[in-house]
């Protein structure tokens, strides 16, 4: 039996959590904040300064206008999550915290 290496599975594991993983176009943006309220991601800052909405991140990203995420969904609503990459420092949940 062929070893697998922990990280190739656990990587492997997490991708195949997501709904699908769009390609990003050349010039995607990525995402650098998370627009909070009360707790709850509501929006995302991009690396051009701009901020979305949750959803028109969701639609951004199926268009190949953000790179690095993947769409899941939990019930009825669509969101994003960080492709795995062996790196914690970009998943979105260790982004900061901006302001809408």
């Amino acid at each position: 039996m062929k070893d697998i290496d922990k990280d190739t599975l656990s990587e492997a594991l997490a991708r195949n959590t997501l709904d699908d993983i769009p390609t990003p176009k050349s010039d995607a943006k990525e995402i650098i904040g998370l627009v909070k309220s009360s707790g709850r991601v509501t929006g995302y800052q991009l690396s051009d300064g701009s901020t979305v909405s949750k959803q028109d991140g969701v639609e951004m990203a199926k268009d190949g206008d953000i790179k690095g995420v993947g769409i899941a969904h939990r019930k009825d609503t669509e969101y994003l999550k960080s492709l795995p990459d062996g790196s914690e420092n970009n998943n979105l949940n260790n982004l900061p915290s901006v302001s809408g």
